[in-house]
């Protein structure tokens, strides 16, 4: 054998053993790179998601499955992730930050902070693909196995470093906060001033999110940044006085 096809024949082994990597060897499919499959463009779905122009949707259209477990498994959407986090550091490190405490930035958890891609690309869940079931992800929280998002960890330790307090604000419910807390310290959340989790009656989407960031700043606090996946994240009043979305073509909150 030679040399050539030895390292050829060893490569595509190594590809083929490796978890991380077997998104990439499905059969490619129009609309994996963003091209039209059936009569939907599955790249410009997803920007229309992104942007908020398409709303209230359920689930991943079924002919995007396979697209948007490429994105996210890919390494676009770490790029995407890390931009976001770069300009909010450049922002953030042009702030007059006082030292009275007083100074926060809030993130939220789910796909902002940590990231729950281990659950979205099961079969049972299709990267969204499927209609969410509350019992299975639930479930998957106990597990307490989610991963950070390196992006938004690297900023998270900057930001503390600039002075910043740290505020997450999360649509977890409470019943699963040892769980989510067990999780997020274990890779590598550590500090903050605030670890918010939805309470019965607190409401959902944005009506949750403006309350919990009016009662911080009627406390006394300057929101003066906000990060979410998600636009009922960042939308409403008090959202801060700037916000930045990271990509998620997963689910939708409204």
């Amino acid at each position: 054998m030679s040399i050539t096809l030895l390292f050829l024949v060893l490569t595509i082994a190594t590809s083929v053993a490796s978890p991380l990597n077997q998104i990439h060897l499905l059969k490619p499919h129009p609309g994996s790179a963003g091209h039209k499959h059936s009569k939907l463009n599955c790249l410009s779905w997803r920007l229309a998601v992104e942007t908020n122009n398409i709303q209230k949707w359920k689930q991943v259209p079924e002919a995007c499955e396979n697209y948007v477990g490429h994105y996210m498994l890919g390494k676009q959407y770490r790029k995407d992730v890390d931009l976001v986090a770069a300009e909010a550091y450049e922002y953030a490190k042009g702030l007059n930050i006082t030292k009275d405490g007083k100074d926060v930035w809030v993130f939220d958890i789910d796909e902002t902070t940590l990231s729950n891609l281990p659950y979205y690309a099961r079969d049972t869940v299709a990267f969204g693909a499927i209609p969410y079931n509350a019992t299975a992800f639930n479930a998957w929280i106990e597990e307490a196995a989610g991963p950070a998002i390196p992006g938004t960890l690297k900023l998270y330790k900057r930001l503390i470093k600039l002075g910043f307090k740290i505020v997450f604000l999360t649509g977890t419910e409470a019943a699963y906060a040892e769980a989510r807390t067990k999780n997020m310290k274990a890779i590598g959340y550590t500090k903050w001033e605030k670890l918010i989790y939805k309470e019965e009656g607190d409401g959902s989407g944005v009506v949750y999110k403006q309350a919990k960031r009016k009662a911080l700043e009627e406390a006394g606090y300057r929101i003066r940044g906000n990060m979410g996946d998600q636009w009922s994240d960042l939308l409403g009043t008090n959202a801060g006085d700037r916000v930045f979305k990271v990509p998620d073509p997963m689910y939708y909150i409204g």
